[in-house]
């Protein structure tokens, strides 16, 4: 059954042997197997692709469900829901795994010291399935159907720069005095086009395409420039809070602050009880809370 998801997750036969560290001919026995016992075929089986037939869809959605259950019996029969261990992969936006994630780690090791985590800094949107990932943090909507969503916290959207920066060139007091200033602004992973700034203030929204001086791809890049002068900038309050606590940054236009993206731990249905990923989750919404906690608390000083 493992062989057969994996085939169907990758379409190809050698890259699921690969995954799973077997033959090319045992994963095509394992599959050839299968349908001799169900009696139908799973597989559409051509020289390039290989495709679902509709029974095969049918019996992955199963498969997958059963799988789970499989997973969860025997963390429980091994005490794991008391004391995880094994192995957890997880993906993370860049800056969220650079500010946030790694400065925590040690709490979380020796808190879980059995558990071997495997984390990769990534700002594209990955398949959790065909890139063998257990759990990712995101940012925005989740759409897939076939995940998991945990939304831990929603963000807002801080406008500052470097305190030097605004001693030389003056503290906007409204969005339009941006204009005047030079601004650091992020370029989208798509469309490669900055994105536009957000502000409120009561029941006034405003979106601003703004004239930047530079524009980055990078949250980390574009906050280091921002403590070293370069111009204005705006991001989720809880990539600029250290620099910010630091008073490294400075929060200007805090009365038109908009809200921003929540931020959600996702993973595949079948885990959702791991006690792997319930861990993790829940690491991850107390660091994200105790941010936000910080952040708050400059914002109201």
């Amino acid at each position: 059954m493992r062989s057969f998801v994996r085939v169907a997750d990758l379409h190809s036969f050698t890259r699921a042997a690969d995954v799973l560290g077997l033959s090319r001919a045992v994963v095509s026995t394992h599959v050839a197997d299968l349908e001799k016992h169900l009696r139908c075929q799973l597989f559409h089986r051509t020289t390039r692709r290989v495709g679902l037939t509709t029974d095969g869809a049918e019996y992955l959605q199963r498969t997958r469900r059963i799988l789970g259950e499989l997973e969860a019996a025997d963390e429980a029969l091994r005490g794991t829901r008391l004391k995880p261990q094994g192995r957890l992969r997880v993906d993370v936006p860049v800056a969220f795994g650079r500010f946030l994630l790694i400065p925590a780690l040690p709490r979380f090791q020796a808190r879980y010291p059995d558990l071997q985590l495997e984390v990769q800094f990534n700002d594209r949107r990955i398949d959790l399935i065909s890139e063998e990932v257990d759990l990712v943090v995101r940012v925005g909507i989740i759409r897939e159907p076939h995940l998991i969503a945990r939304r831990i916290v929603t963000t807002r959207q801080v406008t500052c720069a470097a305190p030097e920066y605004l001693r030389t060139h003056g503290v906007p007091q409204t969005p339009d005095d941006l204009r005047r200033h030079k601004l650091i602004g992020h370029l989208g992973a798509t469309d490669r086009r900055p994105y536009k700034w957000q502000f409120r203030k009561g029941r006034v929204r405003r979106q601003l395409n703004l004239p930047f001086s530079v524009a980055i791809n990078s949250v980390e890049a574009q906050i280091q420039a921002a403590i070293r002068g370069a111009g204005i900038m705006q991001s989720m309050d809880l990539m600029v809070a250290e620099a910010l606590v630091a008073g490294k940054l400075q929060a200007v236009l805090q009365d038109w602050s908009a809200p921003g993206a929540s931020i959600s731990v996702v993973c595949r249905s079948a885990l959702r009880d791991s006690a792997r990923i319930r861990v993790f989750a829940d690491f991850c919404s107390e660091l994200l809370q105790q941010y936000r906690g910080r952040v708050d608390g400059l914002m109201q000083a």
